[in-house]
């Protein structure tokens, strides 16, 4: 399809900002009003992600219910943990939960013979078991699940050892089964009956990127630049991943998939290209031109389809930005010829990382999160109190490996624990006594799974929070089958996770503390390397493959980063040089965008250089 090129539409003039080295903002955490700010987030495509996730735990409920499944709550946890958003991937993650299930089965039924009337045993598997999961998590490619797993498993041991002894292998056998049978169940079925396929999920995006560039070029407030740069920061690898998902369905041609692939690295591109546009300044007639042909494509992309052709629009050579971005969009959709010179490849990894068996790092977090179970376990079992079983759960699901992301999100799960548990509460008081039936009970379900979804579906750094909500919600709520009124374990179980919460930070921020600092080096060695290559593509797919690679390596160092200033005072040693850091990132960023328009940059060495310089 070929775009015509405007002649009319004159949007007004965009406002010329040349400086682009004015100093940064200060260094500081993520602030409320920015998370208020990601809660709100209108995102293309969140709110059919979080209705469909809500769908998904509601169904896993409706089916507990059913057969009558005990403690409920973990099923629609796992639910939730799991759920994805295209059809594809759902599928694959239902596939694969059944496949383990039975493999878990047959580990905990072993471990039932061996611990079954011994309590020290007992003590001793979790310890291990712990142990192991928490390594996986850390030091393989089974992060996160390897959390959940271990989370399974620990407390099928934990609840089993409650039950009376006769009936303790049937139920272990049943129960384990169904708490991870029945989500991925739920998750191939009903996943690929209202889950989008990965190729309209690819679509979408790209249109979103083109669409957000429209409103750059048109003159954007500071709240349309702050999501844009998020969009922009995101670079490539949800794309990639829907494209790679399209590629298992055998429904799509291998060359549509491929242009596709282009047009999402071409979509960054033009992005980026926008956001200089917009800070530079470009002609009125320009912008006329360059937006009519973007909206027209994010038009055919919406549709499903991708553009064949794409005239380039005609716009001023005195504008460098407005040239770069019109040069951009004729070979938007068309991938290098076969036998180019291979772009940006990852290095293909085994299932274990690099150095799992050199770096100290991952057994001393193993360490640390094990540790935190078994004083879980023991403050469940000297207290007598069954009802905070929750507080070991909740230390699979909230370990991180550094201090500053264990304090950062530290907010995030007591506020969504509160939120959770406040909403469980409130419902077994105004809302249960009211429910005389399956049906009102559901649908309770699904607007609180939904407020939790829309949370989780969000900017990675308030997802935590969203679950957390799901997490005191469920396991409040969902004691015995349908509605409940008691308020006694609502009560134990909020408790429960507060108790996890505060023996998990305790434990790693006091052994073995591990710094987000001490990883901020190697981002910086990484985004240097970047720029270099990005400053070396010759072609319209290099430069687009490159400056999206430039991108998620940023958006590396911009989170660790926030993560250091989210440490403790103490720990915070160099202030200033933290300061340059920031306005070193901040520089680069400006520096990737720039260099699609000019990759001569003669002061490119002396950014790389003072990226290595802070890098130690």
């Amino acid at each position: 399809m070929v775009l015509p090129v405007p002649e009319t539409s004159h949007p007004p003039d965009v406002p010329v900002d040349r400086d682009v080295t004015r100093p940064a903002p200060p260094v500081r955490p993520l602030g409320l009003a920015r998370i208020w700010r990601l809660i709100g987030d209108p995102a293309p495509g969140r709110m059919g992600y979080a209705l469909r996730m809500a769908a998904g735990c509601t169904t896993t409920v409706l089916v507990g219910e059913i057969w009558q499944v005990p403690d409920l709550g973990v099923p629609a946890l796992v639910t939730m943990a799991l759920w994805q958003k295209d059809r594809v991937t759902n599928a694959l993650a239902g596939v694969a939960v059944n496949i383990v299930v039975v493999l878990l089965l047959l580990l905990i039924y072993g471990l039932i013979q061996l611990t079954l009337d011994h309590p020290m045993e007992l003590v001793i598997v979790i310890a291990i078991l712990s142990f192991g999961f928490f390594f996986l998590g850390s030091a393989s490619k089974l992060k996160p699940v390897a959390y959940l797993f271990g989370l399974i498993t620990v407390f099928g041991l934990v609840v089993i050892d409650q039950v009376p002894v006769g009936e303790v292998i049937t139920r272990a056998i049943l129960y384990t089964d169904l708490f991870l049978a029945v989500p991925g169940a739920v998750m191939i079925v009903l996943g690929l009956l209202i889950c989008p396929s990965p190729r309209r999920l690819l679509t979408d995006d790209i249109a979103a990127r083109l669409r957000m560039a429209c409103r750059l070029l048109r003159g954007a407030d500071d709240r349309t630049r702050e999501q844009a740069t998020d969009m922009l920061r995101t670079g490539t690898t949800d794309m990639m991943k829907s494209a790679k998902m399209a590629s298992l369905e055998k429904i799509w041609a291998a060359r549509d998939l491929a242009c596709l692939r282009q047009s999402a690295s071409s979509s960054v591109a033009v992005l980026a290209l926008a956001d200089e546009a917009g800070r530079t300044g470009i002609p009125a007639e320009d912008a006329a031109h360059l937006l009519e042909t973007l909206e027209k494509m994010a038009a055919i992309f919406t549709d499903g389809d991708y553009p064949a052709a794409i005239e380039r629009p005609a716009v001023s050579p005195a504008s460098p930005a407005a040239s770069a971005l019109a040069d951009m969009l004729p070979d938007f959709a068309t991938p290098p010829p076969e036998g180019a010179a291979p772009g940006l490849k990852e290095k293909k990894s085994g299932f274990f990382a690099d150095d799992a068996f050199s770096n100290p790092e991952h057994v001393r977090f193993a360490v640390k999160g094990t540790a935190g179970v078994m004083l879980s376990y023991l403050a469940f079992m000297v207290l007598d109190w069954p009802g905070i079983h929750t507080c070991i759960i909740t230390c699979f699901i909230v370990a991180l490996p550094t201090m500053g992301e264990m304090v950062s999100k530290l907010t995030l799960r007591i506020s969504g624990a509160l939120v959770g548990g406040a909403i469980g509460i409130g419902s077994i008081i105004f809302v249960m006594p009211h429910l005389d039936g399956i049906t009102g009970f559901l649908v309770l379900i699904f607007a609180v799974s939904l407020l939790a979804a829309w949370v989780k579906t969000g900017d990675e750094r308030i997802a935590y929070a969203g679950f957390q909500i799901g997490l005191a919600f469920y396991l409040s709520d969902l004691k015995g089958f349908g509605p409940t009124s008691d308020m006694e374990t609502a009560r134990d179980r909020i408790i429960g996770i507060m108790l996890g919460n505060f023996i998990t930070y305790a434990m790693f921020t006091s052994f073995w503390p591990t710094s987000a600092r001490d990883r901020i080096g190697e981002g910086l060695r990484k985004l240097a390397e970047t720029l270099q290559r990005q400053s070396q593509a010759l072609t319209p797919q290099a430069r687009a493959e490159a400056i999206a690679s430039t991108q998620s390596t940023l958006l590396e160092s911009e989170r660790t980063l926030e993560y250091v200033m989210a440490e403790p005072i103490n720990t915070r040693v160099d202030l200033p040089r933290l300061q340059e850091t920031k306005q070193a990132l901040d520089d680069a960023g400006r520096l990737s965008e720039d260099l699609l328009v000019n990759p001569d940059r003669t002061d490119l060495t002396d950014h790389t250089a003072r990226l290595a310089r802070l890098a130690g």
